[in-house]
């Protein structure tokens, strides 16, 4: 047996006090399965031990909110006895290893905890960051990631139909690949992850246990330094085809009522499903491990509870329905196999070869996670930049076509052309709009999903930009006429033992649950994922955000691009002209500094509740948010995706580059039929909401008054050119 010496327990990733507390709940050492149960169990990845003190301040309820944070998903209620199941996760330490399987196993990943619920997937999305685009890697991981995104959700026939994707210089040592799923399911056919039943069978069902991925969730919790490659072997290995085959399995014995809890083997594998089930339903477990299918020889205890091994779910079954569950896996082709019993006792004791390998309390075990409250410090505000602290340009079109082609703004169409996202035959708004919308199939109604963060923000004022994170998400779904329902989150930071750190995580979400709450958005789902640095350089805070809002009729829903010649173009919102941490800033000034732009969270909704009024009486022919680049590179976009210019006549006391390319939060363009606009004027006056007629769509160039004018088809190259210029270079491959 293996001495537990103090080395092994630091190599566990658990501090002095923390395997104090392990002795304390024994009552004598562990052994060695046993330090790696209580060492994957209270990781940072599985524990939330860091950050539950914070999450648990943020709003989860709503009316509409079936189930909140603590399954595998959150759940929505979408009308007609049909839900809306979604959750967005991690996998940036695994993808920066090996971006392939990193990114294809994020997806798997997600896709099971989407699924376990019931849910039959029926989109992806992701939010990815990549460092400076002259970096040598990054070229190399763009490639990698993109490709097994694409790799994985293609083959199981679910569309990845949007995302975001980010380049920084934050990202160089350690890139963010979060991935979102989102299914239905009908409302009275959700499954739960609580263990129940003394006596009832525990099965394993899916894939083999190998050895890949072992100490995954450990080396999730910790940072990266030069010697990173060599964590190689704790990247999971993923097989798209197999999870296909358990998709089908799991939804067909779902159908039937002899399930009794359901979860999947994510992080930490058997471990943690274990756990939780028994935890949940505050009972005990037995298994018999020579019972769980393998496919490698020699496997130990060890091995076998820590792998992390795709394609896998844990299951309690009513006594009796085995041979049943048994046909169906095995119709599939899958491993099928009772490995245990529910238990009484409150403990988790493992057998093998007739020996007992881990006799663990599962109360205790759960319940006595660490949670800390880790020293911080407020992020310091930086000065707002007026727009008369920054010098006019020469060129306001050379501006903008630099902008249009910078990393932050260019098309991402080379991305989004490796997935396929209309399978399923249900996406109605693809790629590339504000938010995808994807149809409820065999309904007239629509669910309008994004992701959403703009890291520079939220290192400049975490608050800020955490609410601004919110406030874009719910912004985008408005802007396809749907009404925002939920959010789940992604909260991407660096170490937080560094209190700086640790202020910028309090600091966003302070600033979310402020939005949360204005907007009516609540948190029903999301994941932390901390220690993202290398050699102590930290990511900038990146708390992504993914918004799911309903369309109840699809004939409504709008899009950004222009549509028709004499349309007239409106603003929605009130420009300041605020330049702090623009792109405008950043890429013409050559300056990333300054506060963020204001989030008035009133402002907010009540411009987005007017404007999804307005779309909702077929009164406005297109809409788009103002965001990265202002109202400049809004108009660009609308006219890029209508194929048609525009003649622009601001009227404004701010000097134009200011009112061009200050990214003022809380403001639409859209544009109206000539004779729909008295009407929609109207409404505007009722509800005392600014809105200026800034001009009329027509011709073949982008006209703005004060010295802009440049072709749509010139706008559209400089767009569309960027990224495959990047993805052309030697090494990214």
């Amino acid at each position: 047996m293996t001495e537990i010496t103090k080395e092994i327990v630091a190599e566990h990733g658990l501090t002095e006090g923390e395997y104090e507390e392990v002795l304390k709940i024994l009552g004598r050492a562990p052994n060695l399965t046993e330090l790696g149960i209580f060492s994957v169990m209270w990781s940072e990845h599985c524990s939330y031990k860091s950050s539950k003190k914070w999450l648990k301040t943020l709003p989860t309820e709503a009316p509409w909110v079936i189930c909140g944070p603590g399954e595998n998903a959150g759940v929505i209620d979408i009308g007609d006895g049909q839900a809306a199941i979604f959750k967005m996760e991690s996998h940036n330490h695994p993808s920066f290893i090996e971006p392939y399987q990193g990114a294809a196993t994020g997806v798997g990943g997600i896709m099971r905890d989407v699924f376990t619920m019931g849910a039959r997937p029926i989109a992806n999305m992701n939010a990815l960051r990549f460092g400076r685009p002259d970096h040598p890697k990054t070229g190399h991981l763009v490639a990698g990631v993109v490709s097994g995104i694409g790799g994985y959700g293609n083959c199981m026939g679910v569309p990845t139909v949007g995302g975001e994707t980010n380049f920084h210089s934050s990202y160089d040592g350690n890139i963010l690949v979060n991935a979102m799923t989102v299914g239905l399911a009908d409302t009275d056919k959700i499954f739960y992850s609580a263990a129940a039943g003394i006596g009832n069978p525990v099965v394993y069902v899916g894939s083999k246990t190998g050895r890949d991925g072992i100490h995954g969730a450990t080396m999730a919790s910790a940072e990266f330094d030069d010697d990173s490659d060599e964590k190689r072997p704790t990247v999971q290995v993923g097989d798209p085809f197999t999870e296909k085959l358990l998709l089908e399995a799991c939804l067909e014995l779902m159908a039937t009522d002899a399930i009794v809890a359901i979860q999947d083997m994510g992080a930490a594998g058997l471990t943690s499903s274990s756990f939780e089930m028994a935890d949940k339903g505050g009972v005990g477990i037995e298994i018999n491990l020579d019972l769980v299918p393998m496919r490698e020889d020699g496997m130990t205890p060890y091995e076998i509870m820590l792998s992390e091994s795709q394609e896998r779910m844990l299951m309690v079954l009513k006594p009796g329905r085995e041979e049943e569950a048994r046909k169906i896996f095995h119709k599939w082709e899958l491993d099928f196999s009772v490995i245990g019993k529910v238990t009484d006792t409150g403990r988790m004791v493992l057998t093998m070869n007739s020996e007992v390998a881990a006799d663990l309390p599962v109360g205790p075990l759960a319940d006595a996670a660490p949670e800390y409250d880790r020293p911080w410090v407020k992020t310091p505000l930086s000065p707002v930049i007026k727009p008369e602290d920054v010098a006019a340009p020469n060129d306001l079109g050379e501006v903008l076509l630099k902008l249009m082609g910078s990393s932050e703004i260019a098309s991402r169409k080379w991305i989004w052309e490796q997935y396929d996202h209309m399978v399923m035959g249900d996406t109605i708004q693809r790629p590339g709009g504000d938010a995808a919308v994807v149809r409820v199939h065999g309904t007239s109604k629509a669910l309008a999903i994004t992701t959403d963060c703009t890291p520079r923000y939220c290192y400049a004022d975490p608050a800020m930009g955490g609410a601004q994170a919110v406030a874009e998400a719910w912004r985008n779904i408005t802007a396809t006429g749907a009404l925002p329902l939920a959010i789940t989150d992604c909260m991407n930071f660096g170490n937080p033992q560094r209190p700086e750190i640790m202020g910028q995580f309090v600091g966003c979400i302070d600033g979310m649950r402020s939005a949360c709450n204005a907007l009516d958005f609540p948190v029903i789902s999301g994941n932390v994922s901390l220690y993202n640095e290398t050699n102590g350089t930290g990511i900038h805070p990146t708390p992504a955000i993914g918004g799911v809002g309903l369309l109840k009729d699809i004939t409504q829903m709008t899009t950004l691009a222009f549509k028709a010649e004499g349309d007239i173009v409106l603003l929605l919102g009130n420009l300041t002209g605020e330049m702090g941490q623009s792109i405008y800033l950043r890429e013409i000034e050559g300056r990333e500094e300054g506060a963020p732009p204001r989030v008035d969270l009133a402002a907010e909704r009540k411009h987005g509740d007017y404007l999804r009024e307005m779309i909702g009486k077929g009164l406005v022919t297109a809409a788009h948010d103002l965001s990265d680049g202002g109202l400049a590179v809004a108009l660009g976009e609308m006219a890029i995706a209508g194929k048609i210019g525009a003649c622009i006549n601001l009227e404004t006391d701010l000097p134009l580059h200011a009112a061009l390319f200050a990214e003022d939060q809380g403001c639409y363009v859209i544009t109206v039929r000539p004779d729909d606009l008295e009407m929609v004027r109207g409404f505007a006056l009722a509800e005392d909401i600014l809105l200026q007629n800034i001009g009329t769509i027509g011709h073949t160039d982008l006209k703005i008054d004060g010295g802009l004018t440049i072709s749509v088809d010139r706008l559209r190259a400089v767009h569309a050119n960027w990224l495959p210029e990047l993805m052309s270079r030697p090494g990214s491959e």
